[in-house]
């Protein structure tokens, strides 16, 4: 069996490729014809593989779903415009106004704002501690459909229960939604820990360059959707363990139409193939970074599941190859983090993560704004917690980016 980036350089090229291409091309046309009008009534009908509308499929798009399907060893992958979109669409197809979620609380803060509209709209959810699974199994009732967590947490870093929720949920016969995007399917795939669906935004470490949206849902087959009440009778076919995915493409990607570009797909397929290296490298300087934070007298905690005071140490050094490319961490009470921030030279103040720069801001004023004091309490999040992205610079010119700043 390749390697994890063999496989990734190599996949598209499993099947025939245009005009001997070494990257599948950027197909930017929308419509596409057919010579015989039963083969695109076929297509439509799903009787035969095909392309007739890039809001559903395209061919550049497909050669990526195949890329992050072959990733997270699952068995098919719907992409998406973004991360967010592919959550929402998900969430959209599969349940129904009645029926109970229950969520991590460690979300990211546009995730929380997304659930909270759901539950608007009739979807009962439970927030919890998903690093106990106690907490989760208590919050499950009758009407449960459905269990997400995220594998760290951003930005305090807390480390889901990951095994021992999908032990859980295979026993109670809940959908497992585990949302990948902080480890990404290099250091961690949640197959492994009996994940149904894997949620990606491609946007972050697997495209890697920021310059692309994108996300996507992977089907990994642990689920049999035999026994899933809301699935539709007419997405009932062939092997029961796609009715999921297949549904979520049908109301989801179809219906609401959160269709990625075939731009954004090359951008992202392209980026996708040095993964593993820019992993290596970012995870490596996040260690060095965060050790070098831990010991600073100006630094009140750093949280970084690489180390040894972290909560989920154990867990992250025995479930993740290691343990991630993003910290954060609280400044003595005279630091001011915005004239910190505004110090740095190589780090940039900017609100994406899994650059190849590195990234930089004060959580509680940005992505958690919105929230409110008593929430981001409840949370943790202080507000002199800043958050680091690391990027792929020299490891020691980042520490002396930081040693200066906190010096001055």
């Amino acid at each position: 069996m390749p390697g994890f980036t063999t496989q990734i350089i190599h996949s598209d090229r499993q099947e025939p490729i245009e005009h001997g291409s070494l990257h599948k091309p950027i197909h930017a046309n929308v419509a596409f014809g057919f010579d015989d009008v039963q083969d695109l009534v076929d297509v439509f009908q799903a009787k035969q593989k095909g392309y007739a509308y890039s809001r559903q499929v395209n061919p550049t798009v497909t050669a990526l779903e195949s890329k992050i399907t072959k990733m997270e060893r699952g068995i098919d992958t719907v992409c998406f415009a973004t991360g967010m979109a592919a959550i929402g669409s998900a969430l959209f197809a599969l349940l129904r106004k009645g029926d109970h979620v229950v969520s991590s609380s460690f979300l990211f803060g546009n995730t929380d704002s997304l659930f909270k509209s759901f539950s608007t709209i009739g979807i009962d959810l439970t927030f919890v501690d998903a690093t106990d699974v106690s907490n989760v199994e208590s919050a499950i009732q009758e009407n449960t459909r459905l269990v997400f967590v995220e594998t760290i947490a951003n930005p305090r870093t807390q480390v889901s229960d990951l095994d021992q929720i999908g032990k859980l949920c295979a026993a109670r016969g809940l959908v497992y939604v585990v949302d990948n995007t902080m480890t990404s399917p290099f250091l961690y795939q949640p197959i492994d820990s009996n994940a149904s669906l894997v949620v990606n935004s491609l946007t972050k470490y697997i495209s890697g360059h920021g310059h692309a949206l994108g996300g996507a849902i992977t089907e990994t087959g642990n689920f049999d959707w035999v026994g899933f009440p809301n699935i539709y009778d007419e997405y009932k076919k062939d092997n029961s363990n796609r009715w999921g995915l297949t549904q979520i493409r049908k109301k989801g990607l179809r219906d609401f139409g959160a269709t990625l570009t075939p731009e954004a797909a090359f951008h992202i397929a392209t980026g996708s193939e040095t993964l593993a290296l820019r992993m290596q490298r970012q995870c490596t300087t996040a260690q060095r970074l965060a050790d070098f934070l831990h010991a600073h007298p100006r630094v009140v905690r750093v949280y970084y599941p690489g180390l040894s005071d972290h909560p989920e140490h154990e867990r992250a050094k025995l479930r993740f190859s290691k343990p991630g490319a993003l910290l954060s961490f609280e400044l003595v009470d005279e630091i001011d983090p915005f004239q910190l921030l505004n110090r740095l030279k190589l780090v940039i103040s900017s609100t994406n993560l899994g650059d190849n720069r590195t990234l930089a801001i004060p959580v509680a004023h940005t992505i958690y704004h919105e929230m409110g004091a008593e929430r981001r309490a409840s949370m943790g999040i202080a507000d002199s917690l800043i958050r680091v992205s690391v990027g792929i610079e020299d490891c020691d010119d980042l520490i002396e980016d930081f040693d200066v700043a906190l010096k001055t």
